[in-house]
């Protein structure tokens, strides 16, 4: 047992405990159903965490008694008290996990030249995401338009969510799926894939389109993802370099090229089914990029915030000739009404003008470049919202609060030397409650994968947690995916930065300084965009409501609700590779991921 000044944290072989003392081993003969004789796992690679749930999905263990079970569905928000902070950790898992990221990742490239489809070819709203099988009605068209209307001005910030099965559908006012991006002309780029389930979203028209899917896999998983690849004959893989070890292919972005031009998707979900269906995930979607004229000067067409040399130089990182078509494909577009920033990790250890291209340096760059200094900085917080955690050292100096945060409190030239306790952190993480009221029960912590081996190392990184809150999107029980992070005022109405990204909170996404600071160390890709006001205005406000309100179209829609509201003393992480059989989630179910 360890203790710590937030009280007791307890490993042992059950999974929950109330109380603050050692857990005792529950039995559960009567929980346990036998295994199925052949493994039940996902066709496309992935990690640990998402096999396990899509193993429980397809095999999934009940609760005993069911009578608790009845009328259950996802439990409305309770708060309990703040006292305590303690944790009751339990593992019937010994394997060693050097980072918490998924170890497999894949990136997807699409190319599509054809002419556009008609408007009205597009989908009626439906519950289930599904294209019409006429486009005659009135309703379609109708959708079609609103649509169309959506992802050309209608939201200022071009932030969207994606569409959750399960919620009200005024909640899914405004957010999109991913069969929008593949109805209309497109090209795009991505992590974990599922090349089947990519292949039927596409109407069957366009679904010979050729298809380039980079990728970060070795052996066995790349031999699978080659097999998934084989039946379909306009697709290509490129494998993208991984020389650092425990890195991850994590960018999940889309250029959709058609003849009127290009767009770029910047996105958290990975393209499964899994992924588009309860999840709340995020994107970025650009304006419509037009062709320059031909013989346009090499720096035509560049934005305000130098999008697209960033994103040309980003691609051109990955040092693939296959890439070379899309990066000579960007430079013959118009880019300049792009006003967001690319923030970007690539691996490699970086030192020179090259550490600040990439992770938390880079971020930092931005922030002291085109961040506006505010009076009384000092005490506004910073808030980091993700899907899984890596390992951050023995105490919070050293990364969480020395160079990281030092990253992400810089605000303009001016800023002063901070101490460690002048800026707030809140990380917002689910709890095991969260996850066991959500929409998909247990199986959602598949796609958390923070596991008991980091947890144990970093036992003070718990009072830093805030539950994962969402009522005002309507998302509360759609576990999150997105990945952001921001400065806020103190009273939560104000945001001087908001940023949209793949990264989760790890070294191996960020990077980490090595050498006395002279070089940055970054294991994995990833890629988000930096929202600043002054692309905008003066300052953001924070949207009260995500959807369907009034209020200015200045207003910023946080996706999760705000002021964070910190663990309780009976609250805990989520820890994928552990057993929780005292309560049933949504759907009646247990978990025991082995």
């Amino acid at each position: 047992m360890s203790q710590s000044e937030h009280g007791k944290w307890t490993v042992s072989s059950s999974d929950e405990s109330d109380a603050e003392h050692d857990c005792e081993e529950p039995s559960t003969s009567s929980v346990l159903q036998a295994e199925p004789s052949k493994p039940i796992g996902p066709q496309y690679p992935c990690s640990e965490a998402r096999k396990a749930a899509h193993k429980r999905k397809g095999s999934p263990i009940k609760f005993p008694d069911t009578s608790c079970f009845a009328e259950m569905s996802p439990a409305k928000k309770q708060r309990p008290s703040q006292k305590g902070l303690g944790w009751c950790l339990s593992s019937s898992e010994e394997e060693t996990e050097s980072e918490s990221q998924p170890k497999h990742e894949e990136k997807l490239l699409v190319k599509e030249e054809e002419s556009n489809p008609p408007k009205e070819q597009a989908f009626a709203k439906s519950e289930d995401n599904e294209l019409p099988a006429s486009h005659n009605s009135m309703k379609a068209v109708a959708e079609v338009q609103d649509t169309w209307d959506l992802l050309n001005g209608g939201n200022p910030f071009r932030f969207f969510l994606t569409r959750v099965k399960g919620i009200k559908s005024k909640y899914n006012s405004g957010a999109l799926h991913i069969k929008v991006f593949l109805f209309l002309p497109v090209n795009k780029f991505n992590y974990c894939i599922d090349v089947e389930w990519l292949i039927r979203q596409y109407p069957q028209e366009f679904r010979n389109k050729p298809l380039l899917i980079v990728h970060g896999e070795k052996r066995e998983s790349k031999a699978g993802l080659h097999e998934q690849a084989q039946p379909y004959k306009n697709i290509c893989l490129c494998q993208a370099k991984l020389d650092i070890a425990f890195g991850t292919h994590h960018t999940k972005m889309m250029l959709l090229l058609y003849e009127e031009g290009l767009r770029v998707v910047i996105h958290t979900a990975n393209l499964i089914d899994a992924d588009w269906y309860q999840k709340t995930q995020g994107i970025w979607l650009s304006p419509l990029y037009p062709r320059l004229t031909s013989g346009s000067a090499g720096c035509a067409g560049e934005s305000l915030t130098n999008f697209k040399s960033d994103l040309i130089n980003y691609l051109t990182s990955y040092n693939s000739p296959t890439l070379n078509e899309w990066t000579d494909i960007i430079k013959e577009h118009d880019l300049s009404e792009t006003r967001v920033y690319l923030l970007a990790s690539t691996p490699g250890r970086h030192q020179g003008n090259h550490k600040e291209k990439w992770g938390h340096l880079r971020l930092k760059k931005l922030l002291k470049e085109h961040a506006s200094p505010i009076p009384a900085q000092e005490s506004w917080p910073m808030i980091g919202q993700f899907s899984s955690i890596g390992s951050m050292g023995a105490d919070q100096s050293k990364w969480l609060c020395s160079e990281f945060r030092d990253s992400l409190v810089t605000l303009g030239n001016s800023m002063k030397t901070l101490s460690n306790h002048d800026v707030p952190i809140h990380l917002i993480y689910p709890t095991v409650d969260n996850v066991r009221q959500s929409l998909e029960g247990y199986p959602a912590g598949g796609s958390l994968p923070y596991s008991l081996q980091t947890a144990q190392k970093q036992l003070w990184l718990h009072s830093f947690f805030h539950k994962w809150s969402a009522e005002a999107s309507g998302r509360s029980h759609a576990m999150p995916h997105i990945k952001t992070y921001m400065r806020s005022s103190p009273d939560y109405q104000k945001i001087a930065w908001f940023l949209v990204t793949s990264a989760n909170l790890s070294k191996a996404a960020w990077g980490a300084l090595e050498k006395n600071g002279i070089q940055l160390m970054i294991r994995s890709y990833e890629l988000g965009v930096l929202f600043l006001p002054s692309a905008f205005v003066n300052c953001f406000q924070v949207k009260e409501k995500f959807s369907g309100s009034n209020e200015p179209a200045t207003s910023f829609p946080v996706p999760y609700d705000l002021p964070p509201e910190q663990y309780g003393s009976k609250d805990r992480p989520w820890i994928w590779n552990i057993p929780y059989t005292k309560a049933p989630d949504t759907h009646g179910n247990v978990w025991v991921p082995s």
